[in-house]
């Protein structure tokens, strides 16, 4: 009886034994699997996740790119890259935060956590690459020279600038066009696109170096100005895509998942077209 009532408790031990390995087993590779999925998933896109927000990066000074304008008397940052934000943070299923700011104080903002994305124009050099990752490009444009319309027949090509005041935008892909293409320029680098525009029109810059959207919607707001015909920059745009933190490939995923669509599906020339049209209208 007694050897009975040993086996029996022997087996129970047994099988409750067994329970608790499973089960512990069990719990080790939950905690496992839960563990590699943290992993795979980025800082960058754990927090934009945990705070339901993509907080973007960008210099609104840029039009058609990105600039402010009064839409129904309250004053909003637009552009055709707000446009490619905006459907960024759709995809993702949560809102976009925008930062206004100096293009040149962007990439330390996205280093330091305090923006997520840089959408704003930017070129991705191999220099920049060194520092940020870069989504698929999104959009192409040509650099051109702007003077001022009665400087028309005084600047028939690069070497006529010799000696003169050629305005860049600091930070920007323009600086290192001007130091290769015009040596024998004296490069003034200024903070937004707007300084730029003043600055060419108090005769403070004989030039300026812009891109081509935006030095038309420039040159179609103040007559005084205007691109040269004459003036032929030769650089290799490489265009623009969006800048991410460095070891955030599943960011750099999704962007491109959106980049993607948006070409595929021409909605990137509509923004263009959009953004260009409501510049003319301000």
């Amino acid at each position: 009886m007694l050897k009975g009532s040993l086996k029996k408790l022997l087996s129970i031990s047994l099988i409750v034994g067994t329970m608790l390995t499973l089960g512990a087993c069990g719990n080790k590779q939950e905690a496992s699997n839960s563990g590699s999925q943290d992993k795979a998933q980025s800082q960058t896109m754990q927090k934009i996740l945990k705070n339901k927000k993509l907080v973007l990066g960008t210099s609104a000074d840029y039009p058609p790119y990105e600039f402010h304008k009064s839409v129904n008397g309250k004053d909003e940052i637009v552009g055709f890259d707000i446009e490619i934000a905006k459907q960024i943070a759709k995809d993702m299923g949560v809102e976009l935060e925008i930062k206004d700011m100096k293009f040149d104080g962007l990439l330390a903002a996205l280093d330091q956590g305090n923006i997520d994305i840089i959408v704003s124009g930017m070129t991705p050099t191999e220099e920049r690459k060194k520092n940020v990752d870069f989504s698929n490009i999104y959009y192409k444009a040509v650099q051109t020279v702007v003077i001022r319309t009665a400087d028309k027949d005084k600047f028939k090509s690069i070497a006529d600038l010799k000696g003169k005041r050629v305005g860049v935008q600091k930070g920007a892909i323009q600086e290192e066009i001007a130091k290769k293409q015009m040596p024998d320029s004296q490069a003034v680098a200024l903070g937004k696109i707007s300084d730029l525009v003043m600055a060419l029109q108090n005769n403070r810059v004989d030039a300026a170096i812009i891109e081509s959207p935006v030095a038309t919607s420039n040159a179609n707001a103040n007559k005084d100005i205007m691109i040269s015909q004459d003036v032929k920059l030769t650089t290799d745009d490489a265009g623009a895509a969006v800048a991410i933190k460095k070891g955030s490939q599943d960011v750099v995923d999704a962007v491109n998942k959106t980049l993607d669509k948006l070409v595929k599906d021409k909605s990137i020339d509509k923004f263009v077209t959009d953004a260009t049209n409501s510049v003319e209208a301000k």
